[in-house]
């Protein structure tokens, strides 16, 4: 005869003990003191006396100065809309991941959606957001013209917002300090010209952003003036702008446009509102085979541009790093000080640091010599 086949549970029995404890507090909804625990479960005391312990530890139960125990109401888990730029430009790609993982750390449920550089989209995902009923929502959209559209969606639902790079009515600014990232690339485009120019320059370009407004458009305001500071002698029409759109194909567009009026060996800077920018400035500078007389700096740090500036040739010699992995703890942590009701600055700058083909080496160069260290400890130890 067959034997009859016996059901495994695959139960965990303390857990299922600090859950018989747990519903027992729900079922009373009364203080109750670790005795009345022991006798109504019949657990063991010591098992009694750990669940309690820990349940008070994770926030579940508290203990009144008499000692006794009661159920707590716990907060329900916070609800952050999250509109990212676009998924398909790297820099956002960057950001999002920052704010995914650091909203799983902080147990913050996080609902994405993607404005995909469309302005309409920016406006339907602001209205889903309200309609899902998150708690704050963190915007990353760059159409200064939408903008006000987009906040008085969040306004009247009455909806914290935390906005990205670009500017909203009545939101928590989170981002860039525009002036000073043009500022900075300024620096590394004159430091470069006058290494390797003997300070020669008959043009400066700056590759705009005008979708995304004056505030962005500030990356360039503080690079001409960077460069107007340390050559003097650049008039007026040797400073010229272009749109770019934040885009390559719309950056190498214009950049081609600008060559076929412009004389063959001038010395060019170029400084881009993106890194995205600045690959398509490179694009146009190459197709044309004058990359020589040229010296491009971005706004990101993006790896593209990375591999480009360790090519011993390239005309990108620096961009500026905004620190996408800094972004999400701080995002987060904005939006729940927010939610808290604690006063926050109208205005958080990001930081930023230079990055040029020299920093790359010397920290490449750090980073070998680390592992060689490492590995003569390694063998040392062997001995």
């Amino acid at each position: 005869m067959a034997k009859t086949k016996i059901k495994r549970l695959y139960l965990i029995p303390i857990l299922s003990k600090a859950l018989d404890v747990i519903e027992l507090f729900e079922q009373g909804n009364v203080p109750m003191t670790l005795e009345d625990v022991y006798q109504k479960t019949k657990i063991s005391k010591t098992s009694v006396y750990r669940i309690l312990k820990t349940l008070v530890h994770r926030g579940y139960l508290a203990q009144t100065p008499s000692g006794q125990y009661r159920l707590v109401s716990r907060p329900r888990r916070l609800r952050f809309g999250f509109a990212i730029q676009s998924a398909e430009m790297p820099f956002c790609e960057a950001v999002a991941q920052s704010v995914m993982m650091a909203a799983a750390a902080s147990g913050v449920e996080l609902l994405v959606l993607d404005n995909r550089y469309d302005p309409d989209m920016a406006v339907r995902n602001a209205e889903e957001f309200v309609a899902k009923r998150v708690d704050l929502a963190l915007e990353f959209q760059v159409e200064e013209a939408v903008a006000p559209r987009v906040a008085r969606i969040f306004k009247k639902a009455e909806i914290p917002l935390v906005a990205i790079d670009v500017p909203h009515p009545n939101a928590t600014y989170f981002g860039v300090d525009n002036f000073e990232v043009g500022y900075e690339a300024a620096s590394i485009l004159t430091q470069f010209a006058l290494r390797r120019w003997q300070g020669k320059v008959d043009r400066v370009v700056g590759v705009g952003f005008s979708e995304a407004g004056s505030f962005v458009q500030n990356r360039i305001v503080g690079a001409f003036d960077g460069i107007k500071e340390c050559f003097k002698d650049l008039t007026a029409d040797r400073f010229v702008q272009i749109e770019g759109r934040g885009m390559r194909e719309a950056s190498k567009r214009a950049m081609s446009e600008l060559l076929r009026k412009s004389g063959a060996g001038e010395r060019t800077l170029v400084a881009a509102a993106t890194d995205t920018s600045a690959l398509g400035i490179l694009d146009a500078v190459r197709e044309a085979g004058r990359e020589q007389n040229f010296a491009i700096v971005g706004q990101d740090c993006i790896r593209e541009v990375l591999d480009e500036m360790r090519k011993p040739a390239s005309a990108i010699v620096g961009s500026i790093s905004h620190e996408p992995e800094a972004y999400g703890p701080r995002l987060v942590q904005l939006g729940i000080s927010i939610l808290r009701g604690y006063t926050v600055p109208p205005y958080n700058y990001v930081h930023h640091r230079a990055v040029t083909p020299e920093i790359l080496v010397a920290e490449a160069e750090a980073l070998n010599a680390t592992h060689k260290n490492s590995a003569s400890a390694d063998a040392g130890e062997l001995d």
